[in-house]
């Protein structure tokens, strides 16, 4: 199964047909000795930022991982760009949106500290709850053999998400508006999805303010971690991407 590793300070000027490009470190590392690559495998280099270089692999020491380039590819940010706004969630149901949404192209992550959220990043726990949708993002888009790296917002506030440009779309199931009627248009699309016990009057009519819509999927009421990355794959055949 082809695999990506990720150097970001890659320059697609040097990764031409016949170069050779490498990563280190960790990256290496993880590929050699937990991956198990090996020579002549063909594997993929790219620096998270659209450029991806593929290639058979020449070294492979928990040192450096090699290619020699035979093919390239940049590309462009997706236009409108798709954005989630995944309320803090128990358990693991946030990051399991989050990593879902990876997959399924979203241009960037926020995550939302929504009055019942029961979950809470407060002093370090913030630091390090970003740092783990960081993680989570960039061993995604490996996965999926990504060529853009997702970005992490800013933990956020109701009032953030009100401020955000472009569209704002609410995941309510009892919106009158069907996600599939909403006209989409070039704007940034930013999905907002609440916590387990839901979004609160107050955040509503703040977001509401902001010239948001409320929109529903379906009959069911879907699982925070699931409601973001359903809406993000109507969206994707929507806009042609699929």
């Amino acid at each position: 199964m082809a695999s990506l590793y990720l150097n970001p300070a890659l320059e697609s000027a040097d990764a031409v047909i016949g170069a050779r490009v490498s990563v280190t470190g960790e990256e290496a590392r993880h590929g050699v000795s937990v991956a198990r690559v090996r020579i002549g495998e063909r594997i993929a280099i790219g620096d998270g930022a659209g450029f991806l270089a593929w290639g058979a692999v020449v070294t492979a020491t928990p040192n450096e991982l090699a290619i020699e380039v035979d093919e390239v590819r940049h590309d462009p940010e997706p236009e409108p760009p798709l954005w989630l706004a995944q309320a803090l969630a128990k358990g693991d149901r946030d990051e399991l949106a989050v990593q879902a949404a990876t997959e399924l192209g979203a241009a960037g992550v926020i995550p939302w500290a929504a009055e019942r959220s029961v979950s809470r990043w407060e002093g370090l726990k913030e630091t390090k709850g970003r740092e783990r949708w960081v993680s989570i993002v960039r061993e995604a888009s490996k996965q999926a053999i990504r060529s853009r790296v997702p970005e992490v917002a800013a933990l956020a506030t109701a009032a953030a998400l009100a401020a955000l440009p472009g569209r704002l779309l609410i995941l309510d199931p009892v919106a009158d508006v069907a996600m599939s009627e909403v006209p989409l248009g070039p704007e940034r699309i930013t999905l907002v999805v609440g916590p387990e016990g839901g979004i609160s009057a107050r955040e509503f009519a703040l977001l509401a303010e902001s010239g948001a819509t409320r929109v529903r999927l379906g009959r069911e009421v879907l699982r925070t971690s699931t409601a973001g990355p359903a809406a993000l794959a109507l969206v994707n055949v929507r806009l042609g991407r699929w």
